[in-house]
């Protein structure tokens, strides 16, 4: 039986207090891909569990995880899965799908086991569901896609929406990734928080030198968390989220919670941020 690690809730007030080491602790994840492994990390955010699987070439299984108390995870959970590596292969259900890069496959409660193979690096995002929808492969071309952003304010992107009611029902598992121009550094500015769902970023496509400076927290008491390629970081319901990178990048968001209207934001003003 899989035992993720797990990550527990904290409130904004004791957020304020933590130095550089304990916020990533609480809200950085890194060491997220190791070949030959599943790894998976359980936040009490939402009940949100975000890993990977790396199969290397081999067949690595997910089936039971300790955290959810349950005979296999999907038992009473959703789960996307996006390949940021090599062609590989997720069997469920019985059927096999040939998943490339930058494609999304969304597998529905009570899907039974996961099996993941060939060159694919998997990234894992699952959430408490409350209906059955069908396991469903979503290639870049599926997705929903809406431009913004202009390179005079480094911020020119392209948001590819995967898990949005437009393309493919979710109980209340949204996901989708944005990747940015060249030039292009600033993220999910100006900030937003929504005390209605918790959300999970994944940076990718990122040189090895790059980093990513991270921006959480109250909007009236802002901190960072540097991250690295392939490195994830869990954001509060009450925390902005946004960034600039040393060089441009892609990350992978996803929400948990309540609403699933991929609008539903409460915009800080830039003068309110601090």
């Amino acid at each position: 039986m899989l035992k993720p690690e797990t990550r527990y809730a904290i409130n904004p007030a004791t957020a304020r207090t933590l130095d550089t080491d304990q916020l990533r602790d609480h809200f950085h994840v890194g060491d997220l891909f190791s070949e030959g492994e599943i790894r998976l990390v359980y936040s009490h955010y939402d009940r949100l569990i975000l890993g990977s699987a790396v199969p290397a070439g081999g067949t690595l299984t997910l089936d039971s995880v300790a955290s959810t108390g349950t005979a296999t995870i999907l038992e009473r959970r959703e789960m996307g899965v996006l390949n940021i590596g090599a062609d590989g292969t997720i069997r469920v259900g019985g059927e096999t799908h040939e998943v490339s890069n930058g494609e999304v496959l969304y597998i529905g409660k009570g899907a039974g086991p996961v099996e993941f193979g060939g060159a694919g690096r998997f990234y894992i995002l699952s959430a408490p569901a409350h209906h059955s929808y069908p396991t469903r492969l979503i290639r870049q071309d599926d997705a929903r896609r809406v431009e913004m952003g202009a390179g005079e304010s480094a911020n020119k992107r392209v948001i590819l929406q995967f898990l949005h009611p437009e393309v493919c029902p979710s109980c209340q598992l949204s996901m989708g990734y944005t990747q940015f121009s060249e030039g292009s550094i600033w993220n999910t500015m100006p900030a937003h928080v929504h005390d209605r769902r918790m959300e999970a970023y994944l940076y990718f496509d990122l040189p090895e030198d790059g980093r990513v400076f991270h921006l959480m927290g109250e909007p009236s008491q802002t901190r960072h968390i540097v991250m690295a390629n392939e490195e994830a970081v869990i954001s509060p319901p009450w925390s902005i989220h946004a960034g600039a990178g040393t060089a441009s990048y892609t990350f992978c968001w996803a929400m948990a919670g309540d609403n699933a209207d991929f609008t539903d934001m409460d915009m800080i003003e830039m003068g309110d941020l601090r």
